[in-house]
């Protein structure tokens, strides 16, 4: 929305263009939608079908291309340039983190007395927002990322201050980018406390303890932060802590996986 709202006429008219796994992608039609502008968004085949149902709801026209994120972006990559559209990226953009930043404003606001706040990283937008808002807040208060341990990309570019590449064998698309993103890394690298990888056992199991605990439904890459949570629970045990849940968008059949492993 903070985007999309100050895009100049000449770009409205050109339209928009992303590539998503989903959540970045219905995030940009939806603003897309209220703003009258035109938007595209290119996926991965075989892409989750809860998230192309509610990016084809908002209005957005997909473009279905590549095993994975990485291959779907590289097309978005060559169709902006093509036809002159305007290309959100879902990592460097400054406009993108500074508006999923206002999340985090949100949180110290409510619960000014929060002491770490952990969130999933993909690409690293939500991450470096979140580490903007606080540090600029409330210095104290710990921010630490969460990546699967079977696509660590965004965690081995900030562990060596270099950019990075790795596969990504998770099943967690909102976590599944091959490559880092140098803007959030930037910000990572200055402001981040600490950076931690999760299994993907330990992910699934998460994702059945939201459910039991708190009644919300959590994909993967929501359910993270959680799993993060426990593997950290004696450092921080007897602190207030807050778990970025950044999406429900499990499909069926991922749900019933994650339940039928459980029994």
């Amino acid at each position: 929305m903070n985007l999309v709202s100050q895009l100049d006429a000449s770009e409205r008219e050109r339209g928009v263009i992303a590539a998503s796994t989903g959540n970045h992608g219905q995030s940009v039609a939806f603003a897309a939608r209220r703003f009258g502008v035109a938007a595209r968004i290119c996926v991965p085949e075989r892409a989750n079908p809860v998230k192309l149902a509610s990016m084809r709801a908002l209005g957005a026209e997909l473009i279905e291309h590549g095993a994975d994120f990485d291959e779907a972006r590289e097309r978005c990559e060559e169709l902006a340039a093509e036809h002159g559209y305007r290309y959100i990226h879902s990592g460097n953009e400054p406009l993108l983190i500074a508006g999923v930043g206002t999340g985090t404003l949100e949180l110290v606001e409510d619960v000014p007395d929060v002491d770490a706040i952990l969130v999933p990283i993909g690409g690293g937008s939500g991450a470096a927002g979140a580490c903007v808002v606080a540090k600029a807040t409330r210095p104290g208060i710990e921010v630490i990322g969460v990546q699967s341990e079977a696509a660590p990309a965004a965690h081995e570019a900030w562990r060596t201050g270099e950019p990075a590449a790795a596969t990504t064998a998770t099943v967690a698309e909102g976590l599944a980018t091959r490559v880092s993103f140098e803007l959030p890394q930037r910000i990572m690298s200055d402001l981040l406390d600490d950076f931690v990888l999760v299994s993907e056992n330990e992910i699934r199991r998460a994702i059945v303890l939201m459910l039991e605990h708190t009644r919300n439904v959590a994909e993967h890459a929501g359910a993270a932060p959680l799993a993060a949570a426990l593997k950290l629970r004696d450092r921080l045990g007897g602190r207030r802590v807050a778990l970025v849940l950044s999406g429900g968008n499990i499909s069926p059949a991922q749900l019933a996986d994650v339940l039928g492993a459980r029994r």
